[in-house]
């Protein structure tokens, strides 16, 4: 193994599941934030040498946020397969699909650039000058943005649909 590689692969372990998260917090889709995932990792693998003595987590968000920017910029492309995607044996799938699907309908109530603000923001609780840092902003768009942002999610919310048995809960990703 090269030099560092052992470093990288503990960041990539510690990092990779919740890289992931956000990727499908962004997309809404869970094949296209593994991919984003994966993708983000190789591009800190590349870098590893340059960014390991800084803050490679921080890195690791911007490339993933830059990443999955230039994917909403080109068209779309779906490949069809002819296997279906595992399934998962959880007790109460049900509620758990039901509030996913309620998070990313509402995330996609916001633009692009207002959904990537809000997830460095509250998902990674990145400051704002650290995001206006990653998207190349000044920190009273990346203010301006937030605050459009979480006033359209309170209107498009409404409310967290409640669980099987009649009672409110936040969603779990």
């Amino acid at each position: 193994m090269a030099r560092g590689d052992d470093d990288f692969i503990a960041f990539a372990q510690a990092s990779s599941s919740r890289l992931q998260r956000a990727a499908y917090l962004l997309t809404g889709d869970q094949h296209q934030a593994e991919e984003a995932a994966q993708a983000t990792l190789v591009r800190v693998y590349a870098a590893w040498g340059r960014v390991s003595r800084k803050d490679p987590y921080a890195y690791a968000r911007t490339v993933l946020t830059n990443l999955l920017t230039d994917q909403w910029r080109r068209p779309m492309r779906e490949y069809a397969t002819e296997t279906m995607p595992e399934q998962q044996t959880a007790q109460d799938v049900a509620d758990v699909v039901s509030k996913r699907r309620w998070l990313i309908g509402v995330l996609q109530a916001l633009s692009p650039r207002e959904r990537a603000v809000v997830v460095l923001r509250h998902f990674f609780d990145a400051s704002e000058a650290e995001v206006a840092r990653e998207l190349d902003l000044s920190v009273g768009t990346v203010k301006s943005l937030n605050s459009r942002a979480l006033a359209k999610l309170r209107i498009t919310a409404g409310h967290v649909p409640p669980l099987r048995n009649g009672t409110e809960a936040g969603v779990a990703l």
